[in-house]
């Protein structure tokens, strides 16, 4: 249920009236409808001129955490980005912004300037959405803001390993998330996570092990996402159980992700339920476990 009241005022554009609307019905929906068990976290409302800080507040209390790409709406200047952000984050919304090139038709080169100024809680695809920054660039936002940095699958990949290169070099691997950016023109990949970790540890020279973190703790704390991504008492059981792949190089599961080979998901439990058995996207496991009667 959307009230009235937490959308409408009176004499507002309709358009920013319907963005609030959006934002807060996909929320609600997918808090509620959970395919297989999945938590989705939905309703991004993109940055329009005419936002105040009384929307921010609203959209919080209707549950909505999450801002989308700023630079992919009417904002895309530092200033107004920034201001806007601020009031997000002064209500526990968590945020992005566009960086690189242009993606879609109404968005706008991002660079670092405009990065840096807006400040936001995560440098969306640093390596680009898919066109990325000058390396000049991509250094200045390294090496200047504290923000999460992340590394997606529809981006420059050579640019994905710079960025992980300057982050280990500052001992910064903790900004260091991992997305795919899709859906694109790419497409969408339902292995984009596991094909960027694997790719990171088999050309970046980083441990596996540390890459399976930019893709769940790393992410957890960014979003204050308390009750998941680690495997640790009080948290969801939310658990995926993967070996190394069948006939593939390596001697265990890390050995080969760190060859570049995609590990195999022989199960997936969520909330402590197992939802799927052995995966038909990923080679087939060495090993897949059992549930065994109590």
């Amino acid at each position: 249920k959307i009230s009235a009241g937490e959308v409408h005022t009176p004499g507002r554009p309709r358009d920013l009236v319907g963005l609030k609307a959006l934002a807060i019905a996909a929320q609600r929906t997918f808090s509620n409808f959970r395919p297989n068990g999945m938590k989705i976290l939905a309703g991004a409302p993109i940055l329009e001129p005419g936002l105040t800080e009384e929307d921010f507040r609203s959209l919080a209390e209707a549950g909505v955490t999450l801002v989308g790409e700023v630079g992919l709406g009417g904002v895309k200047d530092g200033p107004t980005g920034r201001k806007m952000i601020a009031w997000a984050r002064k209500y526990g919304m968590t945020s992005m912004t566009h960086t690189g090139g242009p993606s879609l038709p109404g968005s706008g080169r991002i660079g670092a300037d405009v990065v840096l100024e807006v400040d936001a809680d995560i440098v969306a695809h640093v390596n680009g959405g898919p066109t990325a920054l000058p390396e000049a660039e991509i250094r200045q936002i390294c090496e200047k803001g504290s923000r999460a940095l992340e590394i997606v699958h529809n981006g420059n990949l050579r640019t994905g390993l710079f960025v992980l290169d300057l982050a280990r070099q500052r001992g910064e691997l903790s900004r260091v998330i991992l997305g795919t950016d899709s859906p694109a023109g790419s497409g969408v990949q339902p292995l984009g996570i596991l094909r960027t970790l694997t790719m990171l540890a088999s050309l970046g020279g980083i441990a596996p092990e540390v890459a399976f973190c930019f893709a769940s703790g790393n992410t957890v704390r960014v979003r204050g996402l308390d009750d998941r991504g680690i495997i640790e008492v009080g948290r969801a059981a939310d658990l995926i159980f993967m070996d190394q792949a069948i006939g593939g190089a390596g001697d265990g599961l890390l050995d080969s992700v760190a060859l570049g080979n995609l590990p195999g998901i022989g199960m997936v439990v969520i909330d402590g339920e197992v939802r799927t058995g052995r995966s038909r996207n990923t080679p087939p496991a060495m090993r897949v476990p059992e549930v065994l009667a109590a």
